[in-house]
């Protein structure tokens, strides 16, 4: 009897051994749940109260075709990105680039049809427009490809923002950020042909406009000029450039320099640009340092106008600082030895690099102006780059000035 009673004692302490046991466990997996959210509270407090400028700082820095996607992320996000204060920053920090069209051929076969033992499906080939980008970086290149739809010729660029024909408006303009794929049409202008035309777009800083210039020829082989204002999307006719300054407009498209747009007027041999101030819509000859031959050209040079020009077997580079009391002054001469017919493309914004297209073999070459010297830029890119070519920043400037949220 005993040995029964200490058996049925022991089993007892057992059973409530592991009553306990089973307790315990049941409370902890009560209580994990509740660590889940309190662990998920505590990290959103501490992301909540990272402050806006290290996001910023950590945002800017990320590759440009990522920070479309990046401000869909939550909303704080998307107010730093959008916002001036990132946008101008963002663009101060943003490389040039040269922008291009490249058509390619695509082939859609027919449906799939009975075997035929002398022939087949004749494949049906339709034109693509590839819109790319060639950028530099420590005497290398790469190209890259933006992924936009529109197939319109590129006119001009300024400031990330590219000037499209609109393919489904004759004589219709686009303008487009390839970057953010934001786009807005202009309004129907003269109607022309686009060998008798030249488009310009720039920004004003003294107004904060955008501005498309519309040369054209009309029946009398006049040039005459019309304006548009992004903002205001109307054209307006103003006086065009004096009679016979110009003899071709498909010389080069005009660069933005200086608070003004500049054209070079003659194919082989000219001695003047002409040049229309953004402000004052006037039109006038600006005298060069010397004449302007085949291989020679202008470009927008750290906030100023440069002439490049060959004295062979050297190139000059001539800087112009202003319109009104300003004269050129020779900036840079260049010992390019073996290498000749050197077309200047574009100035490096941040890097500081003049990079050359040659002539002969469509080869890139960039000059160090610290180094002083002259050297050709690695990568197989000879064969993608078309005679026609803009410089470009990758940004995310519109044409409407953004605001900064507060959060």
């Amino acid at each position: 009897m005993m040995t029964e009673a200490v058996g049925k004692k022991r089993i007892n302490l057992m059973r409530l051994v592991q009553e306990r046991e089973l307790s315990k466990k049941a409370k902890e997996e009560e209580r994990q749940p509740q660590n889940i959210i309190e662990q998920e509270q505590q990290q959103d407090t501490v992301v909540s109260y990272l402050p806006k400028d290290c996001v910023s700082n950590i945002l800017i820095r990320m590759p440009t075709e990522s920070l479309p996607k990046s401000m869909l992320v939550c909303k704080p996000w998307y107010n730093i990105i959008t916002g001036s204060t990132f946008i101008n920053s963002h663009f101060g920090r943003s490389e040039s680039v040269l922008v291009f069209q490249k058509t390619l051929d695509e082939e859609h076969s027919n449906p799939p049809a009975p075997i035929i033992l002398f022939g087949g499906p004749t494949p049906n080939r339709t034109k693509k427009v590839c819109t790319q980008f060639i950028e530099f970086r420590e005497g290398t290149s790469r190209i890259g490809k933006y992924k936009i739809s529109c197939s319109g010729k590129i006119r001009a660029a300024c400031n990330g923002l590219l000037l499209i024909d609109n393919t489904s408006k004759k004589g219709g303009l686009i303008v487009l950020n390839p970057v953010t794929r934001k786009s807005t049409s202009l309004p129907v202008g003269t109607l022309s042909l686009s060998n008798a035309e030249s488009y310009g777009f720039a920004y004003s800083d003294v107004t904060g406009d955008y501005k498309v210039v519309h040369l054209f020829r009309d029946e009398l082989r006049h040039i005459n000029c019309e304006i548009l204002n992004v903002g205001a999307k109307f054209w307006k006719e103003v006086n065009g450039p004096a009679l016979g300054l110009f003899g071709s407009l498909r010389c080069t498209a005009p660069v933005s320099s200086i608070g003004a747009l500049h054209w070079i007027p003659q194919i082989n041999h000219s001695d003047y640009l002409v040049s229309m101030e953004l402000v004052n819509e006037k039109f006038h000859a600006v005298p060069l340092p010397k004449s302007c031959g085949t291989h020679d050209g202008i470009l927008e040079m750290g906030g100023f106008l440069s002439f490049v020009t060959h004295e062979q077997p050297d190139i000059d580079i001539w800087i112009l600082k202003g319109l009104h009391d300003e004269v050129w002054t020779k900036h840079h001469r260049i010992s390019t030895c073996s290498v000749r017919s050197m077309v200047p493309m574009l100035s490096l914004k941040i890097g500081g690099d003049m990079i050359f297209k040659r002539k002969k073999d469509g080869s890139l070459h960039a000059y160090d102006f610290k180094l002083q010297l002259m050297r050709k830029v690695e990568g197989k890119v000879e064969e993608d780059i078309p005679s026609t070519s803009f410089p470009h920043v990758n940004s995310l400037v519109w044409w409407e000035k953004p605001k900064d949220v507060c959060d």
